[in-house]
């Protein structure tokens, strides 16, 4: 082996950019771990979280889960005590037949999200679930469910997004409801600067991203419905619409215009904050096109989310921005699309026998309190404990004794603390798989490193071992991930094999920008665009977008909102003690003038509460926020912080109108000083 050594992997985190990792090895061992000078996303740099944790925790063998451990003490306590794979796969398997037999396979549920994004670790355990028969907490319902379930009704896909490299194409580039600069910095740094286009941000925080563009509207939440139609308004009175490509693509055009009409700018200003000079700049630019759109997850985290993204979705529709260089809309770019990766293939869906229950994270730990619903609970690739609503009754729901809880992570989160068997996995550092960004239409590999720490085992084979303890025969329980790699990267363009995409990194799908929609067919009833839905209105959603904002808070109350940390990848490196210090005491940000109303000032310590939960948290006043908004980044986690909370301790849970999804975004609060908290 030689003394130095560089592999070249991608980072697999649930980000957009996907960034190309040199990964540099001396005398074997990994000496350092920064970004490939070569790659075309990131360029030789990462974040500064993943150039942390990369280089903290996750090589941290203090830190790492090293064996399979036992529960000993009360659960939550997080005491455990080692055992052998043998004993924890039979443990488990044991503990699985007799629910089975006694009750059947949908009493055991599995959650899993996105802690690691590479397709086999996030996508092969489903085989064995799909095998067993288990139910499933509907993944997407923690993020971004809402603006699936709508761009499925007007668009017909929200997985197949405009090809970021039109973008030389485009006269403008709208970011709608998302925040580059902490979740895809490499799209701040690079992509939005280097396009030639004017760039708009919408967005109700002033953050680096928004501080960038040309113009920002900064609205207030909850009021991108009545944006878009105002923003709708300007572009039909100023001959903005393209009357061909409607009458050619678009249902409903007809029933949407009298509302349109009756939504002018200073309508809008009342509504959104944002000032009626600014919608009619706002419109003119995105309006005189070719235009890209770019719905962020974030904005979608409202009450009235899927409305948002259906009012949003008419901007390109009614200016014509499909099919052509430089237009089109994007929420997602996952990879059963042009890029051509079977996640079935993966999944294997065709294992299990009957219809899979799923159930909204929403719900879980109502879910959790009653033995009746739910005997069994593994969680994967993720941390409710840490991320999900009502955090406390959660809590006090993973209590149960009667529970048989299998949580499976590289690290002891809060969800652990739970578990009654706990397994060790192996990091993205350890094994070998494919990295698909849900941004660039990009495959990239992921290259082992390094042997897993202590007794780790990849998601994989770990899964392959409890289908073997089970007494499974099915051969896909056990098919090697060389073997399923091999199948992935046939079906796409790339015909290099995975050891030609060791040595080049990431490579795109095409030479070309691919355009979306490039032959106007759109995959809905109709072919058409449709912004009157029959299939929405079947559902019991209104059959066109609603033209509201939501009420503003009551007095003494303000909006909360729980973006990403420039410093978390959601709860993920919330161990890491340079993390840690590059945080500091969990904030919220006042606008100065609510500051002064409350009596507070830069540096105090406040009391955050609503109906369901209360926390303390230091203050900083920023004019980043409009008045009436309090903002406090998510991720951290519980068992570091004050009284064991983070600020999901304020998120009682409620639904988006649409896709069962969080409306984390919609959360009131009230602040006090801590002086004057009663006591």
């Amino acid at each position: 082996m030689p003394a130095n050594e560089v592999i070249l992997t991608t980072c697999p985190r649930d980000c957009y950019d996907a960034c190309g990792i040199a990964v540099i090895k001396r005398n074997g061992i990994i000496s350092r771990v920064r970004g490939d000078p070569n790659n075309p996303v990131n360029r030789g740099s990462l974040c500064g979280k993943c150039a942390i944790a990369y280089n903290g925790v996750i090589l941290d063998p203090i830190q790492r889960l090293k064996t399979p451990l036992k529960r000993v003490g009360p659960k939550g306590l997080g005491q455990f005590q080692p055992i052998s794979w043998d004993e924890a796969m039979e443990t488990i398997a044991d503990r699985l037949k007799d629910i089975i037999a006694t009750t059947g396979p949908e009493a055991i549920v599995n959650a899993h999200y996105t802690g690691t994004m590479s397709r086999l670790a996030y996508a092969f355990p489903l085989r064995f679930f799909n095998r067993l028969g288990a139910g499933e907490v509907e993944p997407d319902t923690i993020c971004n469910m809402a603006g699936q379930v709508a761009l499925q009704y007007t668009i017909g896909n929200a997985l197949d997004g405009f090809d970021p490299r039109t973008a030389n194409d485009a006269h403008c580039i709208m970011v709608w409801g998302a925040n580059p600069s902490h979740s895809a910095p490499h799209a701040h740094n690079h992509w939005l600067p280097e396009a030639p286009g004017k760039k708009i941000v919408i967005d109700p925080v002033r953050h680096r991203t928004a501080q960038r563009a040309d113009l920002h509207l900064q609205l207030f939440p909850g009021s991108d419905n009545a944006l878009a139609f105002s923003l709708l308004h300007v572009l039909r009175e100023e001959g903005m619409i393209d009357e061909g490509f409607i009458e050619e693509h678009v249902l409903g055009w007809d029933e949407i215009e009298p509302v349109i009409r009756n939504c002018p700018p200073a309508w809008g200003e009342t509504a959104t904050g944002v000032p009626a000079a600014k919608i009619i700049e706002a419109a003119r630019i995105y309006g005189s096109g070719p235009s890209l759109l770019w719905l962020g997850q974030g904005m979608q985290r409202q009450p009235n989310g899927g409305n948002a993204i259906r009012s949003c979705a008419m901007l390109p529709a009614a200016t014509g921005n499909f099919g052509k260089p430089g237009a089109g809309l994007y929420y997602l770019n996952m990879d059963g699309g042009v890029r051509g990766i079977d996640d079935d293939y993966v999944t294997a869906p065709h294992l299990r026998s009957g219809e899979k229950k799923s159930f909204s994270h929403m719900e879980l730990a109502e879910r959790l309190e009653h033995s009746t619903n739910i005997q069994a609970l593994f969680c994967w690739n993720i941390n409710p404990a840490a991320s999900n609503p009502e955090q406390r009754r959660l809590r006090n729901a993973l209590s149960r004794e009667d529970l048989f809880s299998v949580v499976i992570d590289l690290f002891q989160t809060d969800t652990a603390d739970y578990a009654d068997i706990l397994l060790p996995a192996a990091s993205f550092l350890e094994f070998d798989d494919l990295v698909t960004s849900y941004f660039n239409l990009t495959i990239a590999p992921q290259v082992k490193a390094q042997e897993p720490i202590g007794e780790s085992l990849p998601n994989q084979e770990i899964f392959r071992r409890l289908a073997r303890a089970m007494g499974y025969e099915e051969p896909e329980l056990y098919e090697s991930d060389e073997s399923i790699i091999d199948h992935l990267l046939r079906g796409t363009s790339y015909k290099g094999g995975f050891d030609g995409l060791k040595q080049t990194g990431t490579v795109f799908i095409t030479p070309e920008p691919v355009l979306q929609f490039a032959d106007l067919q759109f995959p809905t009833p109709s072919g058409k665009i449709e912004i009157a839905s029959s299939q929405a209105e079947s559902d019991g959603h209104p059959r066109l977008p609603q033209s509201i904002a939501d009420p503003r808070p009551p007095a003494r109350h303000l909006r909360l909102l729980t973006p990403a940390s420039m410093w978390l990848m959601n709860d993920s490196f919330g161990n890491d003690a340079g993390i840690a210090k590059q945080m500091g005491t969990a904030t919220i940000t006042l606008n100065p003038q609510d500051a002064a109303a409350l009596g507070l000032k830069e540096g105090d310590e406040s009391e955050v509460s609503n109906e369901i939960g209360k926390i303390l948290l230091q203050v900083r006043v920023s004019e980043d926020i409009p008045q009436g908004v309090a903002l406090s980044p998510k991720g951290r986690w519980p068992k570091s912080e004050h009284d064991h909370a983070n600020v999901n301790v304020l998120n009682p849970g409620k639904k988006t109108d649409m896709g069962e999804s969080t409306s984390v975004h919609g959360i009131e609060v009230e602040v006090k000083p801590v002086s004057v908290v009663e006591i």
